[in-house]
């Protein structure tokens, strides 16, 4: 087994664990003051349910950039860009946001504080998505 196959069965197992385990229970603190984790609200594509994610959301001029440790084919990612929208709750407010973009880390980076930089580099991250605040 290639160590590139290794990584991505680990990711994966990482992954689900964090979708049934580790999220129910982050949901119960992400986008309060004082916590480092967001809530991003968004639509599912074909059921056209709402869903509820945490995720790492760093506030930027105008909007946010969030961290895609896991990838851009995850369910939330896609369901966020084939709704344009969504909403994201970060330290104790709620944003509608929209216009979202994925971007690499180079782009990513001109935006984030270098503490961020770093940590999510030494992560592997290359892949952020990056909305826009609705005005």
């Amino acid at each position: 087994m290639s160590d590139t196959t290794t990584m991505d069965s680990v990711r994966d197992a990482v992954r689900t664990f964090n979708k049934y385990v580790l999220n129910p229970a982050m949901l119960h603190l992400a986008g309060r003051k004082h916590w480092y984790a967001s809530v991003i609200r968004h639509t599912g594509r074909t059921s056209g349910k709402s869903y509820v994610t945490p995720v790492v959301a760093d506030p930027v001029a105008g909007g946010f950039i969030v961290p895609l440790p896991y990838g851009v084919g995850v369910d939330w990612v896609r369901n966020v860009l084939a709704a344009g929208s969504a909403t994201i709750t970060s330290a104790g407010s709620t944003y509608d946001v929209v216009a979202p973009e994925i971007i690499d880390a180079a782009s990513a980076a001109t935006t984030l504080s270098p503490r961020r930089r770093r940590g999510f580099q030494r992560l592997g991250i290359d892949k952020f998505l990056h909305v826009t605040v609705a005005k």
